[in-house]
């Protein structure tokens, strides 16, 4: 078939204005990928888009084979450039998106464009891949009603009106909505993340704290609003001053990064903690970060952690894999506490080391302080004093630092940001033969009045030091120093409005952080209800019905939905089912048709009763004694004003017994 008939074909059953809802649709199911998609693949997906709707208008011939099939290659092959490979969570869709878009060009007919169709709800779950946020849903949801529409509209063309198609669309898929709720409650849950993929691409994670630190790191999180975990307090929360959330340890330093120790330290001895005052429970939920630690509120009680987590003795609560989906754990901390692990001489040694040939100055100053005779603890006062009293300025926007990072922020820019400081304040204190090390995690929190809970965002994330003083570990930071309104009241409070900050934390207008309180409340109910609802959440909740059995549930669920669509299929069934013949004697004739259709006769559209017995008997005249009474008893009984009751049972009978020779 020539290109120029297979668009007529598709113009004959899909109308242009159709035609054109289908390419609307199709745009509106991928828009949210555009901003997942490399720029070259949303690029030419609206090409094809553009394409495809002014051929349409021109009714341009459609692209030859050798050109799709040259098109399906150059897409393949661009996607692996782009990602190394084809599968996975971004290259993957990426390439269903550019084939889906590939599709438009090669539509001839009704097959086609059901095939469109169906893809366009098939790519719907794969926005699921990058956002379950209620946004997400909504949209999705007005997506399918779209594509419905759109469906009824290729199944009545040119009798219903698009408003019309919406509306019944948007029906059906109102009376879907039942039977979907249904499903997700009942339906067993399985462990785990249901919407990704494990060999996702280190590009669409989360952002967050990483297994590095180096100047700057920090203080661009602080552009993110996004949440990094939700705080539940069982009593009153601890003061802001006291809400250290340790994250990452660093203990390893080149010169400009610390990073964490090349291998996984042991476990925490249960006697190296020690705990005084009252302990703190709280109820933590962690976004999905793809990072294997965990935060708590220093220092986690040993006897109470997650289940499969552990406690090192850098003091890291790691949970048994990455967390790839949002986590929810509950913990007792004390703020008060002494942390005294054991520490040799291979430790002291490792936690002293320093890269040669690097900051020189500050080597020296260290130096200087120990060989005047300091005792350690007098060492890290002096280092805070100096930094208090010597103009140094916290900063979210600090001078770029060149090789000598450490002395180019002492003593010349003496401007930065809390990863600055700590990583300045631990390399004095390992010049000076202190072991010390770079904490990272997170510093106070937003209290969400309408919730009741803490929200810790990626602006709170902080870096301090901690240094082994008096036999056990001390945190010190020295942010706190220079800025102490940034542990107490926050970073609006510590960083002036000169320095630029983003607009959620510059603009604090009542109703706006009131509105932002009230849709992170919404955004928590969903993610607990919803987005939460795994095993144990559906157990507990069959529990209130009397259903402590999963697998009993399972299979009175199973009976019930086979026997449920069961009724509702033989319903339906016996509603698409012809009706019957009320006439007796054309019921008996259809009976006829049906054996000699076994045999290879069937009547032809343009052929009466007589015409098409008289064809079978010119074929098989031996038959004559057997069609021809049971044809003249038809005729008599179907074109008589009055049947004869005699004459319709013995064409019954002539039937019923009819066997015809081979």
């Amino acid at each position: 078939m020539s290109a120029t008939a297979q668009a007529a074909d598709l113009a004959d059953y899909l109308p242009v204005r159709t035609l054109l809802h289908l390419l609307a649709v199709f745009t509106l199911v991928l828009g949210p990928h555009v901003a997942h998609l490399p720029v070259w693949a949303s690029v030419a997906i609206a090409a094809l888009l553009l394409w495809r709707a002014y051929a349409t208008r021109r009714q341009w011939r459609m692209p030859s084979k050798l050109l799709r099939a040259a098109l399906v290659l150059v897409v393949l092959g661009a996607v692996f450039a782009s990602f190394g490979r084809i599968s996975g969570q971004t290259a993957g869709t990426t390439l269903l998106c550019l084939m889906g878009s590939l599709k438009l060009v090669e539509l001839r007919g009704r097959r086609d464009v059901m095939v469109m169709i169906f893809l366009m709800y098939f790519m719907l779950v794969t926005h699921f891949l990058y956002s379950q946020e209620m946004w997400t849903a909504a949209y999705l949801l007005l997506s399918c009603v779209a594509i419905t529409a759109l469906l009824i509209e290729c199944q009545h063309l040119g009798t219903m009106s698009p408003r019309q198609t919406l509306r019944k669309g948007a029906v059906m898929i109102a009376q879907a909505l039942p039977l979907m709720l249904a499903m997700f409650v009942l339906f067993p849950r399985i462990p785990g993340p249901l919407w990704g993929l494990p060999e996702d691409s280190g590009a669409t994670a989360h952002s967050g704290l990483g297994d590095s630190m180096s100047p700057g790191d920090i203080a661009s999180l602080i552009a993110s609003d996004e949440v990094a975990f939700r705080v539940r307090f069982e009593g009153p929360a601890p003061a802001p001053a006291a809400r250290y959330w340790r994250g990452p340890v660093f203990e390893r330093f080149d010169g400009r990064t610390w990073a964490r120790h090349w291998t996984q330290p042991p476990p925490l001895p249960a006697d190296a903690l020690h705990y005084d005052g009252t302990a703190l429970r709280y109820e933590l939920t962690l976004e999905a970060n793809r990072k294997p630690w965990l935060f708590a509120l220093e220092m986690p009680q040993l006897a109470e952690l997650p289940k499969d987590a552990s406690f090192n003795l850098n003091g890291e609560l790691l949970a048994a894999k990455p967390v790839d989906e949002r986590l929810r754990y509950t913990l007792r901390s004390n703020p008060r506490f002494s942390f005294a692990p054991p520490l040799d001489a291979r430790d002291r040694e490792r936690l002293t080391r320093l890269p040669r040939g690097f900051d020189p100055r500050s080597l020296a100053l260290a130096r200087q302080w120990k060989a005047q005779g300091l005792s350690d603890a007098a060492i890290v006062q002096t280092a805070l004093r100096m930094i208090r009293e010597q103009n140094f300025v916290y900063t979210l926007r600090p001078p770029t630092l060149g090789r000598d990072s450490i002395d180019e922020f002492l003593f010349t820019t003496r401007r930065g940001f809390c990863e600055h400081y700590s990583s300045a304040f631990t390399f004095l204190m390992r010049a000076a033969g202190i072991p010390a090390r770079v904490v990272t995690g997170y510093q106070g929190g937003t209290l969400n009045e309408p919730g009741g809970y803490y929200v810790i965002s990626q602006a709170d994330a902080h870096a301090w030091s901690e240094v082994w003083v008096d036999g056990r570990w001390q945190r010190v930071d020295p942010t706190a120093a220079i800025a102490p309104e940034r542990v107490e009241r926050g970073l609006g409070a510590a960083i002036g409005a000169a320095e630029g900050l983003p607009g959620y934390l510059a603009d604090r207008a009542p109703w706006r952080d009131l509105l932002r309180a009230r849709w992170d409340w919404v955004n928590a109910q969903w993610n607990g209800l919803v987005l939460g609802y795994g095993p144990e959440l559906q157990q507990r909740f069959l529990e209130r019905f009397g259903i402590d059995d999963v697998r009993k549930m399972i299979l009175t669920l199973t009976v019930l939905l086979v026997a449920g669509m069961t009724i509702v299929g033989f319903v339906l069934m016996r509603r698409a089912a012809p009706a019957h013949a009320p006439d007796a004697a054309l019921r008996e004739w259809q009976r006829l048709l049906r054996k000699l259709a076994r045999r290879g006769y069937a009547p032809r559209a343009d052929e009466g009763p007589r015409d098409f017995i008289a064809r079978v008997l010119s074929a098989r005249p031996a038959w004559r004694p057997l069609l021809q009474p049971p044809l003249e008893l038809y005729l008599r009984s179907r074109y008589l004003d009055t049947p004869d009751a005699a004459a319709l049972a013995m064409l019954h009978r002539l039937v019923r017994t009819l066997r015809l020779p081979a």
